[in-house]
């Protein structure tokens, strides 16, 4: 990227630098003084003001090749930045490691869904589903359309929908739904990546509900932008309703409200059991029409979306030229 383009990327990094800065130095301080409830208030409140842009130097004729990447440390045990639109990866932490996906499992079920059924397919919650962990909040034999309970199954992470979905596409499909998540997963060219639920649920202290790779998440993430572009927009907002056929509504926020920081959000997904510790994949333009997916596997709660924004801030440098 050159002229123009490269000197608003500079721009955008610096914003995005600050930002991310000012929003690190005010939680430092409220752990400091031990206010970090307070600070749950405080932080988005801070980050909605306009924040100075710091000088960026003008973009030279000269090429300059760095490493945006170097030196950088995470918390989590693997980690990927890949180029959606070129195939290329930017930087990986044992990117092809196979671990424990937690939630992200649900968008290869909705991945899966999304070949096995119509978007005005009917849906309805059954025993099962409801049986999952957690409570979203749905009720027995509530019926919904595929494409508002896909909404709620990853906005808000809700196992009971992402359930009802993989029993019905598994249905549609004629076969259970470890065949259907497998096929899915074959279709999108997934080589580290099985699943044996839709939710991503541990079946047990040592068995998880799916497993991947950080490479796998970032192509499946990508796969689902093509195929349920509607769907993966609704992942960077900041809440989800699910209104039932019968006019039910169901409203939860979603589970990355860090979502408001990334910049040019195309799609968001969290994840966390005991097992799988802190996930989360997140894509963003990184230009026009230029999808880079960042994905982070094996962190802890919080440290999965602090890795995600160092990552997002090295790929954003790399692209503008600027060394860390």
């Amino acid at each position: 990227m050159k002229g123009a383009d490269s000197k608003q990327l500079r721009e955008l990094v610096a914003r995005y630098q600050t930002k991310l800065h000012t929003r690190e130095t005010v939680l430092n301080v409220l752990a400091g003084l031990g206010l970090i409830g307070f600070g749950i208030v405080l932080v988005p409140l801070i980050s909605s003001h306009r924040i100075p842009t710091a000088f960026v130097p003008e973009a030279t004729s000269t090429p300059i090749t760095v490493n945006a990447f170097s030196g950088l440390a995470l918390t989590g045990e693997a980690a990927v930045v890949y180029d959606l639109s070129t195939g290329e990866v930017l930087f990986e932490k044992n990117g092809t490691k196979q671990l424990p996906l937690a939630s992200l499992t649900k968008l290869l079920t909705m991945y899966a869904a999304a070949n096995a059924l119509s978007k005005t397919a009917s849906v309805t919650i059954s025993e099962t589903a409801l049986a999952q962990d957690g409570d979203s909040g749905l009720t027995l034999g509530e019926t919904f359309r595929l494409s508002d309970l896909e909404r709620f199954a990853l906005v808000a992470s809700s196992n009971d929908a992402a359930e009802a979905i993989a029993e019905a596409a598994s249905l549609a499909h004629k076969s259970s739904n470890r065949e259907l998540l497998a096929s899915a997963a074959a279709a999108a060219g997934l080589l580290q990546t099985y699943a044996n639920n839709g939710t991503g649920l541990d079946v047990s202290t040592y068995k998880s509900g799916g497993y991947g790779s950080a490479e796998d998440v970032a192509r499946l993430a990508g796969a689902l932008i093509k195929t349920s572009p509607e769907i993966a927009h609704a992942t960077i907002e900041p809440y989800v309703t699910a209104r039932s056929l019968s006019g039910q509504s169901h409203t939860l926020p979603n589970t990355n409200q860090d979502i408001v920081h990334i910049p040019n959000p195309l799609l968001s997904k969290t994840g966390f059991t005991d097992l799988a510790g802190g996930n989360l994949v997140v894509v963003f333009d990184a230009g026009i029409n230029h999808p880079v997916a960042v994905v982070v596997l094996g962190s802890t709660k919080e440290g999965r979306f602090t890795d995600v924004d160092h990552l997002v801030l090295r790929t954003l440098s790399h692209f503008a030229g600027i060394a860390p």
